[in-house]
């Protein structure tokens, strides 16, 4: 079953859960999740909890405790936050390079699903009829322990974003569109993304114009990283790997040169930028 998760304590995920009962037929069913009603279309499992997303660790676990069911895919409908407050449609895999700040554990990372990723990546940006920036984030924040593959897709950044419901409407839309489309056949060829800053803007606009799929991102505040990191990430993506992506001015040197020699020791294709 493919998963999409809600929270009651998040507005705009509150705001995409009643988009995605109210256009796409989500029919209550005789189940309860963390003392909520469950939703399901056909292979589509639509869950709320009243607990912060971010810190849901062995989410996939609980959800195979209180159901029975074995997610194939977690998307987490959700809010994003800035004190910049732009406003912003985003998605990321979660996980911390270093420091477990928010959720999830120290040097952990989450499964990537980098087609699904690719896919509202660009569902969002086709639907954005609101002039917000669109965009991936870097790896960040919990949940890092997670068995199966999973995906934030947010509204940002303040509460007016958050209520919107024209935005609302979009993130709804792309997130029905991915789960559904995701495990088709696409001619996207994964890499690992690394430099640059938090909103990832060399790696949005390549994954916008090209055949390329991030998996996770390391931001230049992340490095310098470990080779062991590195190859986590490379572990912790679903499906093969083609390549590693740097953004060269936006990466440390000592960082540049180890993904480098990473990518030629695994025979991977090296892409500096």
């Amino acid at each position: 079953m493919k998963i999409i998760t809600t929270t009651t304590v998040d507005l705009a995920s509150m705001n995409i859960r009643h988009k995605l009962i109210e256009h796409f037929e989500f029919k209550e069913i005789e189940q309860e999740f963390d003392g909520a009603q469950v939703y399901r279309w056909k292979d589509i499992i639509l869950l709320t909890t009243d607990k912060e997303m971010i810190y849901y660790d062995n989410l996939d676990r609980e959800i195979a405790k209180q159901l029975n069911i074995t997610p194939e895919i977690i998307i987490f409908a959700s809010r994003h936050s800035s004190q910049q407050k732009l406003p912003a449609l985003t998605t990321h895999v979660t996980g911390n390079w270093g420091k477990a700040m928010y959720g999830g554990k120290d040097e952990s990372l989450a499964i990537a699903e980098p087609i699904a990723m690719k896919l509202a990546l660009l569902k969002l940006n086709e639907l954005n009829d609101l002039n917000w920036t669109v965009c991936y984030e870097a790896t960040h924040h919990g949940p890092s322990e997670l068995d199966v593959p999973s995906l934030f897709v947010e509204i940002g950044s303040s509460e007016e974003e958050w209520k919107n419901e024209q935005a609302g409407e979009i993130v709804a839309e792309t997130i029905f569109y991915v789960i559904n489309d995701y495990t088709k056949s696409h001619s996207f060829r994964t890499v690992i993304g690394i430099g640059g800053g938090h909103y990832a803007p060399k790696q949005t606009k390549v994954a916008l114009n090209s055949e390329l799929a991030f998996s996770h991102i390391a931001a230049k505040y992340a490095h310098p990283l470990s080779k062991e990191l590195l190859i986590k990430a490379i572990n912790r993506t679903s499906g093969r790997v083609h390549g590693i992506y740097v953004d060269w001015k936006g990466s440390r040197g000592e960082t540049k040169q180890m993904a480098r020699n990473i990518a030629e020791e695994l025979d991977l294709e090296f892409i500096k930028d």
